[in-house]
């Protein structure tokens, strides 16, 4: 059983992952795999860089980390990232039956809780963890790029 400081530790490298996507412009979401308590995968968006509107952070993560295992099924591996999944990253999270999703900021706009896009029945959902800072660093990116 993971415990929240757990959380916070991963949710940290998932957030420094963020970092580095809002430094080259990118949609500032970072998102980790994690297997036997280690972090097996790192990424964050790179829809610019790729021109890849499926380049997301948890695209990018479940193929590191599929290819790491040398598995397309993750059910003994944790996601992290810093906002909440869309339905096209709910839909790969199902077929890759991820078995645990812990994300930070909530998106009410584009969220697959709002939209649909179900994750694997037997997939764990944990939401809320460093939501404050996950928001933040959002905020803060989108008020730059409008000034």
């Amino acid at each position: 059983m993971i415990d929240l400081n757990d959380h916070n530790v991963y949710m940290r490298a998932a957030l420094a992952e963020a970092q580095v996507a809002a430094e080259a412009g990118e949609v500032p979401v970072g998102a980790v795999i994690v297997a036997a308590g280690r972090i097996i995968a790192r990424s964050h968006n790179l829809t610019e860089l790729l021109v890849d509107v499926t380049a997301h952070a948890e695209i990018q993560a479940i193929t590191a980390a599929s290819n790491y295992l040398g598995n397309k099924y993750l059910q003994k591996c944790t996601l992290y990232v810093t906002l909440e999944p869309c339905p096209m990253c709910a839909g790969a999270l199902f077929w890759s039956q991820m078995g645990h999703v812990v994300y930070g900021a909530s998106d009410e706009k584009r969220g697959y809780q709002k939209h649909g896009g179900p994750l694997h029945p037997k997939t764990k959902m944990t939401s809320g963890i460093l939501a404050d800072e996950c928001a933040q660093l959002l905020t803060d990116f989108f008020a730059n790029k409008r000034h």
